[in-house]
């Protein structure tokens, strides 16, 4: 046999084996997408202890512990309970006719040791989402801060993800979730809006109703005890946000640009409309005013930074931001204790970025909505669907939100006594102190 046909021969079965051997080779990981995606997961957990500085400033010296003590118990709890049960509930398939998911292949995780997907391994995604299903829980505190017993707070939270937080999740981003299947393409909530601002206003505000006012709060004059560390914690909200938006598009590419623009064109812009209706309102522009326009423009982007460009983002960013500072007003004329603004940012905000990005979607999304109908899709259509998702959002969080306080109250008091709220939540449940660490007994 001639050399040169010994060769070829030798070659062929090479290429053959290599592409037996590409063939029995598990799904190649996308360096690049998982990359982003481990960065945007450290960006939201980085929201968590931001949002604990933006609600610690916020409330008396007495309580700073107290409220910050919230988002990060959250950080431990919905931790826990997510590896447990949440991922499978929240993605796994549908049972019980669609009210959640449940894979028992996923408990603790189990499953998607060596599962890929999409280029990215489950484990990055399943941390991911389990970021949002910290921070929703602790968002709701701030609407009950100063006036919460902690272990009421600690049990109410991991229920609350559970019957509430668990079930929407996957209504909205599972596959065969029935609002991720609504109309043309389904309910719009690119990172969001509906599952985690929505249902966390719409709680908070049930709660802080169910639990009444702190005392004295319509006759004393309650400063926030640190504006300085609102508003370092509000600029970690802002930098995590570009995780918590542009990471919801699970790789790197260009709805990931797409979407870290417009989430700091929502923020900017809701910023400075906050304080431009403040110079007008009140005469004077306040740091707590700004920080809390960039709040409502990211709440409001959050839902929508998938699809719509960034002059429709600084219309929502503007419009959340006017929207929620006369909500605030509302509520003060009102009289009821949502201490922190829960509900007034996040509740209006999410609902305000849901409804009306139906109306700045960009032409390509449409485009594909059409073929997808079979014909025609409107954005009045697309309106109609967004309307009925965050109607079920309200009256799910609404409802559920209240048997869980009803009944948990009946077995642990949720409301903290006449002493714990005159000594501080810092020295009556943690036996510590905010500032210059003196010994409470």
């Amino acid at each position: 046999m001639k050399k040169t046909h010994l060769l070829a021969i030798c070659s062929l079965f090479l290429i053959l084996f290599s592409f037996q051997d590409a063939f029995s080779q598990a799904p190649a990981i996308d360096s690049g997408a998982t990359a982003w995606m481990l960065t945007s997961t450290t960006l939201v957990l980085l929201m968590v202890p931001g949002l604990a500085m933006f609600y610690g400033g916020l409330v008396r010296t007495k309580n700073v512990l107290g409220t910050m003590m919230h988002s990060f118990t959250a950080m431990g709890i919905m931790t826990i309970l997510w590896v447990i049960c949440g991922y499978s509930m929240a993605f796994g398939p549908n049972v019980l006719g669609g009210w959640f998911g449940w894979n028992p292949a996923n408990f603790l995780l189990r499953g998607i040791d060596e599962s890929i997907s999409n280029g990215i391994p489950e484990y990055v995604f399943s941390m991911f989402q389990a970021k949002f299903a910290i921070i929703t829980p602790a968002l709701i505190a701030g609407a009950f801060a100063e006036r919460v017993s902690f272990k009421g707070y600690c049990i109410f939270i991991g229920v609350w993800g559970v019957l509430i937080y668990n079930p929407l999740c996957h209504w909205v981003w599972a596959s065969d979730g029935f609002l991720f299947n609504l109309g043309a393409k389904g309910a719009i909530d690119f990172a969001g809006g509906t599952v985690v601002h929505i249902s966390a206003g719409v709680s908070g505000l049930v709660a802080a109703l169910f639990l009444g006012g702190r005392k004295s709060f319509k006759h004393l004059q309650m400063r926030p005890n640190n504006l300085v560390m609102t508003l370092i914690g509000a600029g970690l909200l802002w930098v995590g946000w570009f995780g918590f938006n542009a990471g919801s598009s699970l790789a790197s590419g260009l709805t990931t640009g797409q979407a870290i623009t417009v989430t700091q064109v929502a923020a900017a812009a809701g910023a400075i409309a906050w304080i431009i209706i403040e110079g007008f309102h009140q005469g004077k522009a306040t740091a707590l005013g700004f920080v809390s326009g960039v709040l409502a423009g990211l709440v409001a982007i959050t839902p929508a930074a998938g699809v719509v460009q960034p002059g429709g983002a600084m219309i929502l960013g503007a419009l959340a931001s006017l929207l929620c500072y006369y909500a605030i007003l509302l509520k003060n004329k009102l009289g009821y204790d949502d201490t922190l603004d829960a509900f007034g940012i996040h509740g209006v905000g999410g609902i305000i970025g849901a409804l009306f990005l139906s109306f700045f979607i960009r032409d390509s999304w449409m485009a594909e909505a059409a073929k997808a109908a079979g014909g025609s899709w409107t954005m009045w259509q697309q309106f109609g669907v967004q309307l009925t998702a965050v109607g079920i959002a309200i009256a799910y969080a609404a409802i559920g939100t209240f048997v869980i306080l009803y009944l948990l109250n009946k077995v642990v008091k949720l409301r903290s006594t006449e002493e714990a709220e005159m000594k501080g939540l810092d020295n009556f449940y943690h036996g510590e102190r905010g500032y210059g660490m003196i010994n409470p007994n």
